[in-house]
């Protein structure tokens, strides 16, 4: 799968772009979905499959770059940085998730939720994105 389709972003969502991507690809590479050595899109193609701003990606990109997660050669495609050749611990993983989960918590405490509901809603979105 070329890793263009590996990136998404929430439109509506009030994260500017630059930090999704930067989250998505914290995400990709401590799941090993992205290896190293892996080859990112370019800039310019990532912004036209997202409809974005290429500065937006840009921006990402050197973020990326600045915290390590990735490694810019003249003349060559970004790919992912050597030292993150295989998949982080399952604990790793799960502290990359607890933000997201924080804030989902807190929004349905707001809205007056019971846990079950809410744990149900969440099962129901996991179960969505999975393959038949």
């Amino acid at each position: 799968m070329p890793t263009v389709h590996l990136f998404h972003i929430q439109t509506g969502s009030t994260e500017p772009i630059y930090r999704q991507l930067l989250e998505q690809l914290r995400r990709l590479v401590a799941s090993a979905q992205l290896s190293a050595g892996q080859e990112l899109p370019s800039v310019r193609e990532l912004a036209a499959h997202l409809a974005v701003n290429p500065m937006t990606v840009s921006k990402a990109y050197g973020l990326m770059e600045a915290e390590g997660l990735v490694e810019r050669q003249r003349g060559l495609p970004m790919r992912v940085a050597a030292q993150h050749g295989r998949r982080q611990p399952l604990g790793a993983r799960v502290e990359l998730l607890r933000p997201t989960l924080e804030k989902a918590a807190a929004e349905a405490r707001q809205l007056e939720l019971r846990p079950e509901q809410a744990l149900q809603l969440f099962r129901t979105i996991l179960e969505e994105g999975e393959a038949p």
